[in-house]
């Protein structure tokens, strides 16, 4: 921590110094998020100057400086965008794009991208913002580039599950489904109920989906839903999976959940009327 520099050359041996001095730095800190403690300082030793005149009130206001004074100023002399700024505006994208606002969401989204390459190039093992960046573009539907920077990232700084499950998605979506097989069962294996392990799961379900292994989508989607059980998209998948299967009952549930979630689901709607008549 640096020392605060006395920049008038106040006496500290009396209260009206370390007022004098008090006002010179809020006067230079005026934009500083800590001004109102440092006002609340001042305030109380105005108050209080005819009972503490002493050298011990006038050390213990200038330690409250010493310990107040630092943090925003360091913040205010970083030269570039922290972690925070491109994590803020990927979620302000992200908040845009569900509300159907794709084009207000890219201007942020750009952003947030900005800052994590520029973080990168001044701290290569900085895996917050090669997590940051793979999020931001896999939302901009740049999978190509979320496995190319996935893979730098873990070449740099080592495992990151975080760019593993993200690395898992962007390889569904480009139809590689081998290698999102296999990314999507590293990061289950090693955080079976981690943040995006039901994500992880209901991808590894799309996949046996897809290639006609139902009993293990079934597997897949059932674990999905038991980590979060909110989505009527992933009830309808367990559905349409044991429709698949023969399995009329257990996919009766499966649909009807998706329902409850949605009432407006159509296609749930329709597999439960197939369901219940094959049944």
């Amino acid at each position: 921590m640096e020392p605060v520099q006395n920049p008038v050359g106040a006496n500290f041996g009396s209260i009206h110094g370390l007022l004098r001095f008090s006002a010179i730095i809020v006067a230079k800190l005026n934009a500083c998020n800590n001004l109102n403690v440092i006002g609340l300082v001042i305030l109380k030793s105005k108050r209080h100057q005819s009972y503490y005149s002493d050298m011990r009130f006038c050390t213990s206001c200038i330690c409250v400086f010493l310990f107040i004074l630092p943090a925003p100023l360091r913040a205010q002399e970083t030269t570039g965008p922290s972690r925070t700024d491109a994590l803020q505006n990927y979620r302000a994208g992200r908040d845009l794009e569900y509300r159907g606002r794709r084009d207000d969401a890219e201007v942020y989204y750009k952003e947030a991208a900005r800052i994590c390459i520029e973080e990168i190039a001044r701290n290569p093992v900085n895996m917050d913002a090669y997590a940051v960046l793979t999020w931001t573009l896999q939302r901009q539907r740049k999978y190509s580039e979320v496995i190319a920077w996935g893979e730098r990232g873990l070449r740099a700084g080592g495992t990151d599950y975080r760019l593993i499950e993200i690395m898992g998605e962007a390889s569904f979506y480009l139809d590689r489904y081998e290698d999102s097989l296999r990314y999507m069962e590293r990061y289950t294996n090693a955080l079976p109920r981690g943040d995006r392990a039901s994500v992880a799961f209901f991808f590894i379900g799309e996949i046996f989906r897809l290639e006609g292994k139902f009993r293990l989508a079934d597997i897949a989607y059932t674990t999905a839903v038991k980590l979060e059980p909110n989505s009527a998209l992933w009830w309808y998948r367990l559905g349409q999976v044991r429709e698949s299967s023969g399995d009329s009952a257990p996919a009766v549930e499966a649909y009807e959940q998706a329902l409850r979630l949605d009432p407006n689901y159509r296609e749930a709607r329709e597999g439960l009327t197939r369901s219940l008549q094959s049944g």
